[in-house]
């Protein structure tokens, strides 16, 4: 990683980037609480927002999403378990395919932020966007059916992990 920069946020403003992000993955904010401090890192690529120390979400690529540590907000999300088969492609940054998928949990719609938990341990390997609404994805046999968007190894990840352990 090269130059970066990490600044407080304040309060209001706090709020207001949250607000924006979770309007962007269609989920409501009242399960989130915003426990200072709020924290907004600057990298050559990308923006992460940490809360109470705990990175949240990234701007990255012009799109908000949420990053592989943010226990809490995953919790939340619709998720998708795929074999342990699809685990190494899924990875190295592959869209997720109907043949890999074995279980659909929540509800979600095309464009949604999905995340990917791999069917041994549960552990969210990926987060991906929907390309179809979940009643269509499980009438699917082949073809891709989520869009990979950050990934267990990525640029994003290595850099939360970096800054995670400071």
């Amino acid at each position: 990683m090269s130059k970066m920069s990490r600044s407080s946020i304040k309060q209001k403003e706090a709020k207001r980037l949250l607000a924006n992000f979770f309007k962007s993955i269609n989920m409501k904010s009242q399960n989130f609480s915003i426990k200072p401090p709020v924290e907004l890192v600057k990298t050559n690529d990308e923006e992460i927002v940490f809360v109470n120390k705990a990175p949240i979400f990234a701007r990255s690529n012009n799109k908000l999403i949420p990053t592989l540590l943010s226990d809490k907000l995953l919790f939340q999300l619709p998720k998708v378990t795929v074999n342990m088969g699809a685990i190494p492609h899924i990875c190295n940054g592959a869209d997720v395919m109907a043949p890999g998928v074995v279980r659909f949990e929540g509800d979600f719609n095309a464009e949604d932020v999905v995340v990917v938990l791999d069917e041994r341990h549960q552990k969210p390997v990926a987060l991906t966007t929907a390309l179809y609404c979940k009643e269509e994805a499980e009438k699917l046999k082949h073809g891709k059916i989520l869009k990979n968007v950050h990934y267990v190894g990525d640029r994003l990840w290595n850099t939360v992990k970096q800054l995670s352990s400071k």
